[in-house]
């Protein structure tokens, strides 16, 4: 005997979904990040363009060197998991309460998210910063590290417990911006597309063409705040962010606000568009199975 499934009940998807998804998608943005990274790390003196960065780097320290710090990545990307889980559970907690998801309302959930995802992920993300610049470096102020661990230990017998707090605060803005960008502008222009176009809400150009949207908005507007970050986490000088700025300034004028603006993007773009894509299928995968099984049950 067959009975119909009942459908009235929202899904509640696994949480661990966002950091499945982005693991994934760092695949392909890390050689990209690797680029920005030494972009931003630059001291002004003749300015280098991504492609010729990516020559110098594959000539100087093989293909493989671009891949730095993958590990570290990875476990940097843990934050992916608290970020878009907590961002899925506080929608699901607004809607319960019956309060309109309009883009400002979704725009300070991401935003809260994006800033607790990042106190997670900033001991890993100092670590895999300067993994990832230190070629650049002079053999003799190479770190060197190994692995993960023994990056945090020489970070802690040399510079202290304070160093893991390096940059915690325009990390910690940066990703909450870049989590409100991200994931509440692709919702939002998911939303808009489908209302204008009447496109399903499953196609995979939909949730390609809101990616896009919502990675040309993040890499915008949270580019300033990304090289502050970068030049904070990549030193082990004691600096404040307004020193950081004037340093900058001083240097090269305004134009360091968008350094590395470019395989910011291009890094930014594939990743974006990956993570949201693959979470998409993460969820259209749980559904199908969760449907199986209920019918399953059901007909039993």
């Amino acid at each position: 005997m067959s009975k119909s499934i009942d459908t009235s009940q929202p899904i509640i998807y696994p949480k661990w979904f966002g950091g499945s998804a982005s693991c994934m998608a760092v695949l392909v943005s890390h050689p990209l990040d690797l680029i920005k990274v030494r972009m931003q790390m630059g001291h002004g003196g003749t300015k280098v363009g991504t492609l010729n960065t990516c020559i110098r780097i594959v000539q100087g320290e093989g293909m493989l060197a671009l891949y730095n710090g993958l590990i570290l990545t990875h476990l940097a990307v843990t934050y992916g998991s608290v970020r878009i889980g907590l961002y899925e559970t506080l929608k699901e907690q607004t809607k319960a309460n019956n309060i309109p998801t309009s883009p400002p309302v979704l725009g300070v959930l991401a935003g809260i998210s994006g800033f607790i995802g990042a106190i997670f992920g900033n001991s890993s993300d100092i670590g895999n910063i300067r993994m990832q610049n230190d070629g650049s470096l002079p053999p003799h102020l190479r770190r060197n590290y190994r692995h993960i661990f023994d990056a945090w230990r020489q970070i802690k017998h040399q510079e202290g417990w304070k160093a893991f707090g390096q940059g915690l605060w325009p990390n910690a803005f940066r990703c909450g911006m870049m989590t409100s960008c991200q994931l509440a502008s692709y919702d939002s222009f998911r939303d808009l597309i489908v209302a204008t176009t009447g496109i399903h809400e499953d196609h995979p150009g939909l949730h390609l063409s809101a990616s896009f949207l919502a990675a040309l908005v993040a890499t915008t507007l949270c580019s300033p705040i990304d090289v502050i970050k970068t030049q904070l986490m990549g030193s082990s000088r004691k600096k404040g962010v307004l020193h950081v700025i004037n340093d900058l300034t001083a240097t090269e004028g305004m134009r360091w606000v968008f350094r590395g603006w470019t395989p910011s993007f291009v890094r930014l773009g594939p990743q974006t568009m990956a993570t949201l894509i693959l979470l998409e299928q993460h969820k259209r995968l749980y559904r199908d199975l969760k449907d199986k099984t209920c019918t399953q049950k059901i007909t039993l």
